[in-house]
């Protein structure tokens, strides 16, 4: 639980390190349901504030990876995580970023980063990771 600990404060305090130092990148992490990809209000509210917060953010290149927890099958995990991932894009669109600006990779059940024997590991498998990379000059 000491590992999960510091991967939360790392992860909550990239936004005040990138605007500190600008090679730094910022990672926003989306949690869905069980079997679900819908992004829910309070999220896509919370990534349109981390977007308007950091200076220049429309120029970072973003990264999406996409999970899913093990219940279910692989194929059924693998769609999951594409609509996951698909859906987190189409917000990011709304908020004017570009598709070229976009890559995605589907990890579905495979590369868990929390314990699937557990529910709160599979609670938090159930994301997608939005990595937002500055573009370096």
């Amino acid at each position: 639980m000491r590992i999960a600990s510091v991967i939360l404060f790392v992860f909550s305090s990239l936004s005040s390190l990138a605007q500190d130092h600008p090679e730094a990148y910022i990672l926003k992490s989306i949690y869905f349901g069980g079997g679900s990809y819908y992004v829910d209000e309070y999220q896509y509210e919370e990534l349109k504030h981390l977007v308007d917060s950091v200076k220049d953010i429309r120029d970072y290149t973003i990264t999406i990876h996409s999970h899913t927890d093990n219940i279910g099958g692989a194929a059924y995990n693998e769609w999951l995580s594409q609509m996951r991932g698909d859906e987190v894009i189409q917000k990011l669109l709304n908020l004017e970023f570009k598709s070229n600006q976009i890559e995605k990779r589907d990890f579905g059940q495979f590369n868990p980063v929390y314990d699937n024997n557990t529910w709160e590991g599979r609670r938090k498998n159930r994301r997608v990771d939005i990595i937002f990379w500055p573009v370096v000059m």
